[in-house]
């Protein structure tokens, strides 16, 4: 195992923006900060897609902890829940680093460039359904 200490970033600004937007919309709207750190990362920091994929998993610590304690200091936390997800995400974890070390790059920056089509896609497809029923209710003969 290779224990790399430092590394050349090509962009530092990008990577600190990267970050603290990474942060931000963790805290706002409990997405992962790899949306934002994984691509980071490697435009950035020249990691490869691996290698970006493993350090947002371990930046994504710190940044969870401190969204829970904020949140858990306004009563939105629900603990069991979190816990069973966190139990399973450890499982699920190990199992996608596993894949991930023998995929090719190039699979993998695919797969996270499709899996940001679907939830983009998800995400808007929500926003459609809401203004359809928020039309529906405003209706004269929604009463």
């Amino acid at each position: 195992m290779t224990v790399v200490v430092a590394t050349a970033i090509e962009h530092p600004t990008l990577l600190i923006v990267a970050g603290f937007l990474a942060g931000v919309l963790g805290g706002l709207v409990g997405i992962g900060g790899g949306i934002l750190a994984v691509p980071a990362l490697v435009y950035a920091a020249g990691l490869s897609q691996r290698e970006a994929i493993a350090t947002s998993l371990a930046a994504i610590v710190p940044m969870s902890i401190a969204g829970t304690i904020r949140q858990r200091r306004y009563g939105n936390v629900r603990l069991a829940e979190g816990l069973w997800l966190g139990v399973l995400g450890i499982v699920g974890a190990a199992v996608g680093a596993t894949l991930a070390d023998v995929l090719p790059d190039r699979v993998l920056r695919i797969g996270f460039g499709l899996l940001m089509l679907v939830i983009a896609a998800q995400l808007l497809s929500g926003v459609r359904r809401e203004r359809r029923a928020a039309a529906t209710d405003a209706s004269p003969t929604a009463g």
